[in-house]
């Protein structure tokens, strides 16, 4: 098996005859002039994990690639609908985990959310702390989200034990994904309240 990342939750599983492209999102790049894809899974419909522009237009160039969803992600192309418990024979088996999105805030409402077994050997669970009823050598795990806590990933961690574990949906972090944190507690301030950010060197005057 063959991990390649391409930036936040994106990631290329190679595995026996399957090709298979998780989370295309918008955070993610690179992975826009792969060709010979067997499968395209979206764990849910966060922009952060599908780029709905650039996955119809990979989806032209792979017209042999299955695109694989959660119940809530909708696009204009057909799509291969999963719950968890699904299995799939993209080349490689992929089995379907988990049910719905980690609560970000309970102002929000919650949407569906599957994580993704690919080749029995690497978990992704998306925005979500599922622990799957599996074995795991590889584990995609999220590290820095507004659904997340340092404890849980720490504990999605032990709770799945896999030989070896690298760091996903970490876009947040870096400069194009500082709006996504600062428009969350613009979004959730109470009446009265503005919220703007200030950078280094600028001034308040009140």
């Amino acid at each position: 098996m063959r991990i390649t990342r391409y930036g936040h939750s994106c990631v290329l599983v190679e595995d026996g005859d399957g090709r298979v492209l998780l989370d295309p999102g918008v955070f993610s790049s690179g992975f826009e002039d792969l060709r010979g894809l067997t499968g395209i899974l979206i764990t849910h419909q966060h922009p952060d994990h599908l780029d709905l522009d650039r996955v119809t237009r990979l989806l032209e160039v792979n017209p042999e690639a299955t695109l694989v969803t959660d119940e809530g992600s909708q696009l204009d192309v057909p799509r291969t609908v999963v719950h968890a418990g699904d299995t799939l024979d993209l080349g490689t088996a992929v089995s379907v985990h988990g049910t719905d999105h980690a609560v970000i805030h309970p102002e929000i409402p919650g949407i569906p959310n599957v994580g993704y077994l690919v080749g029995g050997r690497f978990f992704t669970p998306g925005d979500a702390l599922t622990v799957p009823e599996a074995d795991v050598e590889v584990l995609g795990l999220p590290t820095a989200a507004p659904w997340l806590k340092l404890t849980e990933a720490v504990g999605l961690l032990r709770g799945v034990k896999p030989a070896k574990a690298f760091p996903v949906h970490d876009g947040m972090l870096a400069a194009s994904g500082v709006g996504v944190w600062y428009g969350l507690f613009d979004r959730l301030s109470p009446d009265g309240t503005s919220f703007s950010p200030l950078a280094s060197g600028d001034a308040l005057q009140v």
